[in-house]
């Protein structure tokens, strides 16, 4: 396959140059370093699988395909870091040495990555070299990005998926105290040596893949500096996001094309600060142009505060965007984990497109496995969710969930559960974005320990019926659900508020309103 340069690429599809271009809303969809290899095991991969991959997003909304290259190794024949085959016995057994600290059914699955990023190895196939090539040919604008952090598994220090250098340096681990979760044991950027580490990957990058941008996933898995030292940090990872923007300037003179970079952070400019992502800083010195807000893994997070952090980007010409995860809970204690529904993912990025975000980033939305639970809405929701033009008339539900990621010892705002007594009264305010021009307006409460039948329930101070019991599709609440009848009309743009007064002791888990179109 002949590679498309960016030059030619930029001159065969003008509008990716236009100024402003990049500012229209669409969608980013993010490729983890492990999903394609275990999605395709039991099977040599060939470069029709290579390139066939990149097919399904083609003529769809995504404008960024972006291609994570690494967890703690990497997924092509690095240099500088360990790839994930290192010290693989390809004809060996399961139980082999990299493999023995796994269960029998661990083995299994570790091994269909490991095996198939060998495999394309020693065909001589580059995976990344690959897709960046034909995302372009398909009009796609290809990224790579690294995860900055990642601590998969570390309560096993013997997991194939850790690098040496992580092994061999528990000195440079964030929390080298106590053992209370994997991101105790991630490393710890105040050190200099770890930062050293680190740029290596992006040197190798920026030499090997002619891509457009690199993305910096600083939330894999969010926690780089030990408790207390984030201030301090927040200089250390400024200076470190500067030296990749000299890394990548030189590139580009190289390249003949600007080379852009992005950034992941949490989801709250007060969380991201407090935990030395100094994102602001670095959109206003120019270090980056590509700004992903966004909770950790637990829940999708519709309440982020798009206009806050559009207040703070004022000036620059950084590009916002909303992340979107592929679990929705209600709560933290919310069991069994639950994942989006193409309606459920409409009512986000409805919400958040209409706050001023400049795209829906899509990460844990593969094309398998790693997906919702109904396939089949999969490429719907690729050609839907990044434009509030092609969301309009279609069912969306607005679902209160809660903030995932928080700085050490910043106090949680987390909105449900709530216990009421009775004749007390709750507020719950949803951002649901644009109001449809007709419809029926639901909504929908999980109750435990109480029926809802007499409860008072207002959206926005209109009374709303009490209709019936209700089990929506999924995402559900565990509890018992019940569903109020609301007016149109008392429907707003942006934030809406639902007051309850209990008629009955209980504990309120699930609060969600829903719209559905009329009928045609």
């Amino acid at each position: 396959m002949r590679e498309v340069t960016r030059r030619q690429w930029l001159a065969t599809f003008p509008a990716f140059a236009a100024p402003g271009a990049l500012a229209s809303t669409a969608l980013s969809f993010n490729e983890d370093s492990s999903h394609f290899f275990t999605s395709r095991q039991g099977k040599r991969l060939t470069l029709a699988d290579v390139d066939g991959w990149v097919e399904q997003y083609a003529g769809t909304q995504v404008r960024e395909l972006i291609l994570n290259v690494n967890c703690m190794r990497t997924s092509y024949s690095s240099k500088v870091w360990d790839p994930i085959w290192r010290g693989y016995d390809p004809d060996g057994p399961d139980d082999q040495p990299l493999l023995a600290s796994l269960t029998a059914e661990g083995r299994k699955s570790a091994r269909r990555w490991i095996h198939s990023a060998w495999q394309l190895h020693r065909d001589g196939i580059d995976l990344y070299a690959r897709w960046i090539a034909q995302a372009r040919r398909r009009k796609l604008s290809p990224w790579l990005s690294m995860r900055m952090n990642d601590v998969h598994n570390v309560d096993d220090e013997r997991a194939y998926i850790h690098s040496e250098f992580w092994r061999a340096h528990p000195e440079y681990r964030r929390v080298p105290y106590r053992f209370s979760g994997w991101t105790d044991r991630a490393f710890d950027y105040g050190h200099k040596a770890v930062r050293e580490y680190h740029l290596l990957l992006v040197r190798e990058l920026a030499e090997r893949y002619d891509f457009d941008g690199l993305e910096l996933d600083w939330m894999r898995f969010g926690y780089h500096f030990r408790p207390g030292q984030e201030r301090d940090g927040a200089a250390l990872l400024t200076e470190f996001t500067a030296e990749v923007r000299r890394i990548l300037d030189a590139a580009q003179r190289k390249r003949g094309h600007r080379i852009r970079l992005g950034a992941r952070v949490a989801s709250r400019p007060e969380s991201a600060m407090g935990l030395g992502m100094d994102a602001v800083t670095w959109a206003r010195r120019g270090l980056i142009d590509f700004l992903v807000v966004t909770p950790f893994w637990a829940t999708v997070e519709p309440d982020m505060p798009i206009e806050q952090w559009r207040a703070l980007l004022q000036g620059t010409n950084v590009t916002l965007a909303a992340g979107l995860e592929l679990l929705l809970r209600a709560h933290p204690g919310e069991k069994p984990y639950q994942k989006n529904s193409i309606e459920t993912v409409r009512g986000a990025a409805a919400a958040l497109l209409d706050r001023g975000a400049d795209r829906i980033y899509l990460f844990n939305f593969m094309d398998s496995e790693t997906a919702i639970e109904n396939l089949a809405d999969n490429d719907r929701i690729l050609r839907e969710a990044g434009s509030l033009s092609s969301l309009a008339g279609k069912p969306r539900r607005h679902v209160i969930t809660y903030p995932d990621t928080w700085a050490p010892g910043e106090p949680q705002a987390i909105p449900l559960p709530q216990s009421i007594s009775k004749d007390q009264w709750r507020a719950f305010r949803l951002p649901t974005g644009p109001v449809p021009g007709d419809g029926t307006v639901e909504i929908r409460l999980g109750v435990e320990q109480s029926h809802a039948r007499d409860w008072k329930v207002l959206l926005n101070g209109e009374q709303c019926r009490f209709a019936s019991d209700t089990k929506p599709g999924m995402p559900q609440s565990p509890a018992p659900m019940f569903r109020f009848d609301a007016p149109l009309s008392a429907l707003r743009r942006g934030f809406n508020a639902i007051e309850i007064e209990a008629a009955a002791d209980a504990r309120i888990v699930w609060v969600e309103l829903a719209w559905q179109p009329a009928a045609r």
